[in-house]
């Protein structure tokens, strides 16, 4: 015969194995089914678990990659800047690029939190003639000697229209 001390351990334990059979969704009505149903859970949860890790991953990956599109507007142009990393000096280095291409920035919007981010305005000296490309090769270049890294860029090439 159980004592009431052996029936109490007994009532706690059907009650926690029906926690674990609603938590894990199990139908199962034996100890052993809704164990064994919980194991299982638990290996889709492992399986999510690397699945999404790998997602975060390639995520990051896409953040760390360097964007760089440029618009001819008029006598200038529109660029927009991505990095998936701010780097300091990578706003001045971009700046100088312009300056040194002849371009006079007319308005600017930037961010470099964590990111960085560009969309300028420039107005092209008429002296030299700048096409896109040109701006563009000079923007990458100012990114990569300002972060260092000579490999991890992603040219956004099916904006040129020219």
């Amino acid at each position: 015969m159980m004592s009431s001390r052996e029936r109490k351990k007994a009532a706690a334990l059907q009650e926690k194995l029906q926690i674990l059979r609603s938590i894990t969704h199990s139908h199962a009505l034996s100890n052993t089914s809704i164990i064994m149903d919980a194991s299982k859970y638990i290996k889709e949860l492992k399986q999510k678990v690397v699945r999404l890790n790998q997602e975060i991953a390639c995520a990051q990956d896409a953040l760390r990659q360097n964007r760089v599109t440029v618009e001819t507007l008029g006598h200038g142009f529109l660029v927009n800047v991505f990095s998936g990393k701010s780097c300091p000096g990578l706003l001045v280095s971009i700046l100088e690029a312009f300056d040194e291409l002849g371009l006079s920035v007319l308005e600017a919007t930037a961010s470099c939190t964590d990111t960085f981010r560009l969309e300028a305005i420039g107005s092209e000296n008429l002296m030299e003639k700048v096409d896109e490309h040109v701006v563009k090769q000079a923007v990458l270049r100012a990114i990569r000697s300002c972060s260092g890294s000579g490999g991890d860029h992603h040219d956004d090439d099916d904006d040129d229209d020219e």
